[in-house]
């Protein structure tokens, strides 16, 4: 091992040992703990798949994952679209990152109480209702605003927006001007440019912003409980409940890796969409 390669293992080393023993670790633990049985809130040391079987064929447990997974890519694919605009001018059109501090400033509020103060613009009394009512559109509030998926969608694309932005504005900056302008001069228009140079220059930056929103969306659980409803129960707050209400650890555990392994697929059917389109090469192209 040579002096570099010996550096490179020195400063790495904390990152990878505390990933290891805060991550890894409890995974393992917990991927151990979903092969139990629980009985009165006290899991049994036990190697059963009864948790697994009971998850597998639970009607009402793939309802909930389907609706997370809706949630989940409705947030991505919106986050994504509303933010590659934003971080196509703030990369090519202008000199500062006033637009970008400002969008990230939204970070400096609270995660619940950017969430409460979706209940209360949505809600029967809320900002949307009373403008509303004021102008003489409608007679009495609209219930429907709150307490559904949309609404869920709504608030969870406002918190994770600003992280999309940052990973498309972090991939664009690898797309250098010249690229663009050699497309230009073969004679490309902008929908070729975007779609035979841009996405697969950036495929990777792509794919890590709609999957990361998509994963992070789909598993949140406060959201839904604030402002889903009971119609919009999500994998994430299903699972909180096993561990929380009913203290069936073994069973949370389970579901948890079964909805790991739903993303899993979604992850390699969405990568393999893309280089089926032609938008993500096999190799990198810059």
């Amino acid at each position: 091992m040579n002096p570099r390669e010996r550096t490179g293992l020195f400063l790495a080393a904390p990152t990878v040992l505390y990933m290891a023993f805060f991550f890894v670790l409890p995974a393992f633990l917990l991927f151990v703990y979903s092969f139990y049985r629980s009985k009165a809130y006290v899991p049994i040391p036990d190697f059963v798949f009864d948790n697994y079987a009971r998850a597998l064929t639970s009607k009402g447990f793939w309802l909930v994952v389907w609706l997370s997974v809706k949630v989940g890519l409705s947030t991505g694919a919106i986050s994504v679209a509303a933010s590659f605009p934003v971080a196509w001018y703030i990369v090519y059109r202008t000199r500062g990152n006033a637009l970008l501090y400002l969008i990230l400033a939204s970070w400096i509020t609270s995660y619940l109480v950017r969430i409460y103060g979706w209940r209360m613009i949505l809600g029967s009394n809320g900002f949307v209702n009373t403008t509303l009512v004021q102008l003489g559109i409608i007679d009495q509030p609209l219930d429907f605003l709150l307490y559904n998926p949309v609404a869920v969608v709504i608030a969870l694309v406002h918190i994770y927006l600003p992280l999309t932005l940052l990973m498309l504005i972090s991939s664009l900056r690898d797309v250098r001007p010249e690229y663009l302008e050699a497309a230009r001069d073969l004679g490309a228009g902008s929908t070729t440019t975007l779609l035979k140079v841009i996405v697969p220059m950036i495929n990777r930056g792509l794919t890590g912003a709609f999957m990361f929103t998509t994963v992070l969306a789909a598993g949140d659980y406060v959201a839904p409980q604030v402002l889903g409803g009971t119609n919009s129960v999500t994998a994430g707050l299903l699972i909180s409940n096993q561990f929380r209400a009913t203290g069936n650890w073994p069973f949370g555990a389970a579901l948890a890796f079964v909805n790991f392994a739903v993303f899993v697929a979604v992850y390699f059917a969405f990568t393999n969409l893309l280089r089926l389109a032609g938008l993500a090469p096999n190799r990198r192209i810059h």
